[in-house]
């Protein structure tokens, strides 16, 4: 669905897909923080698919044909967003098979002028680019509007499953703020502030 035909009555429709197919999960933390920073700005009302909860089930599914029908109301819940959140966790230099397979499913001009925004975690700083080396181009060919600013957690930024990082809170809060401008018939108002005589 294109961001410029939106209507206000409704609150925003943010789909985030936490592409781990393991719990606890780093990559899901990041992806609920995400989430929880655009509800503090953004009326909206947020579905979060779980990879590790329909991956097996994915993963042996040569075509969507195959598809399962509680894997294919996932991938219809995709395709309907205004606002796609996509975090994948990074294996071996790349994003993990399961998670590029949902995207291969997806329909080709489904995500067309929908906006994305990118989110990755790994082991270690270096694997910061495939923001940009693989999550971009990937979801430039769906024809999605991919936001400006990606973010990226190592496990350093992380203690016992919970965001322990001020700089990883930081970037969180500045990619919420690139992306709020895009949609600003759903913005929250900011609350009143008391006067004291």
């Amino acid at each position: 669905m294109a961001f410029d035909t939106l209507s206000a009555s409704t609150p925003l429709k943010v789909v985030a897909v936490a592409g781990s197919s393991f719990l606890p999960s780093r990559t899901l933390v990041l992806t609920d923080a995400l989430t929880a920073a655009l509800g503090e700005q953004l009326n909206i009302d947020v579905h979060t698919i779980n990879l590790g909860d329909i991956a097996r089930d994915l993963g042996a599914a040569l075509s969507r044909g195959e598809l399962p029908a509680h894997v294919e109301a996932e991938l219809k819940q995709i395709e309907s967003a205004d606002l796609v959140v996509a975090a994948t966790p990074v294996y071996r230099g790349a994003l993990p098979g399961h998670f590029k397979h949902l995207f291969d499913l997806i329909g080709i001009d489904s995500l067309a002028n929908t906006p994305v925004l990118l989110a990755a975690t790994g082991g270690s700083d270096r694997h910061a680019l495939v923001i940009d080396h693989q999550l971009r181009p990937l979801f430039s060919f769906l024809q999605a509007i991919t936001l400006p600013i990606g973010v990226y957690g190592s496990t350093a930024d992380f203690e016992n499953y919970e965001i322990s990082s001020s700089l990883l809170q930081a970037r969180i809060q500045l990619a919420v703020e690139r992306a709020v401008p895009l949609f600003q018939a759903y913005r929250r108002e900011a609350p009143a502030r008391l006067k004291i005589a």
